[in-house]
């Protein structure tokens, strides 16, 4: 039994194979959709959220490597260093690359990169280190070429990482934030990778406890198929503070659902908008 849709968006965003994504004419089928020619209906064919630019709609799938696109904000993990270039894992089919010419050297000079600079790129960043950059372009082979020209981007200090579904993690105007009232830096990988830290300073046994329970949101959201942005993320932080819900039962079978309620009512009322 198929579950109608109506459009604009649906209740929920979510699609199975199968579901119908509109009975209405004069949309463009994109990727992941299929025109049922038995009834003229839109189908989707696979699983994932429905997107729509204009009247182009597209099912972006649940459970994908991650893509890319130019000026996306992404967190990574060095696996490789050598022939000028970091290779890194940032949830894509390949490694990300990141050219010794395309970072922002310490201290900010700007000169060309010289043969010692290439011997000294494992004290720039050394295999296991986790960082921050954007995508600049791509190459012929489809890998990702990064960059980390300005100061935002570069090695991430002490913190907590977190692997979300790619696909969850909403675009916003901005991929770093410090959480209102709760004083914890984030930066939202659009590879699904997450960041969550404390700034340069030690952090205090408070801090911590308050990064783990931003952990804890993020991972319930994930496991629940809920946008990840700060809102939502602070929607949950907020309801698990209010019900007094310590942070390590965040994920709970018997709290998760009521604690993502009003993220999914969010997400909801986002989709309509």
């Amino acid at each position: 039994e198929f579950r109608p849709i109506s459009f604009p968006i649906m209740t929920t965003p979510f699609v199975a194979p199968g579901d119908v994504i509109t009975t209405e004419s004069g949309f463009l089928w994109g990727h992941g959709t299929k025109l049922d020619e038995t009834n003229k209906l839109l189908r989707a064919s696979v699983a994932g959220f429905v997107e729509q630019v204009n009247k182009l709609l597209t099912v972006r799938p649940l459970t994908q490597r991650y893509s890319g696109e130019i000026g996306d904000v992404i967190v990574g993990r060095v696996v490789g260093i050598g022939d000028k270039r970091w290779r890194l894992d940032i949830n894509s089919r390949q490694d990300g690359v990141l050219m010794l010419s395309a970072i922002h050297l310490p201290g900010g000079v700007q000169r060309r990169r010289t043969d010692e600079d290439s011997l000294q790129m494992r004290s720039v960043f050394d295999e296991g280190d986790l960082i921050s950059a954007e995508v600049q372009s791509f190459y012929a082979d489809g890998a990702i070429a990064l960059h980390t020209r300005t100061s935002k981007y570069g090695l991430l200090g002490k913190g907590m990482f977190v692997v979300v579904r790619q696909s969850l993690v909403k675009r916003c105007k901005q991929h770093f934030v410090r959480l209102p009232q709760v004083e914890v830096d984030v930066i939202f990988g659009n590879n699904g990778y997450i960041w969550i830290g404390e700034g340069d300073s030690p952090a205090s046994a408070e801090q911590l406890e308050r990064m783990a329970r931003v952990r804890r949101c993020i991972v319930a959201l994930d496991r629940m198929f809920v946008s990840i942005f700060p809102d939502t993320v602070m929607d949950v932080y907020g309801d698990s503070l209010e019900m007094g819900v310590p942070a390590s039962e965040i994920t709970h079978p018997d709290q998760i659902g009521r604690l993502t309620q009003k993220a999914v009512l969010r997400q909801q009322q986002h989709n309509n908008l």
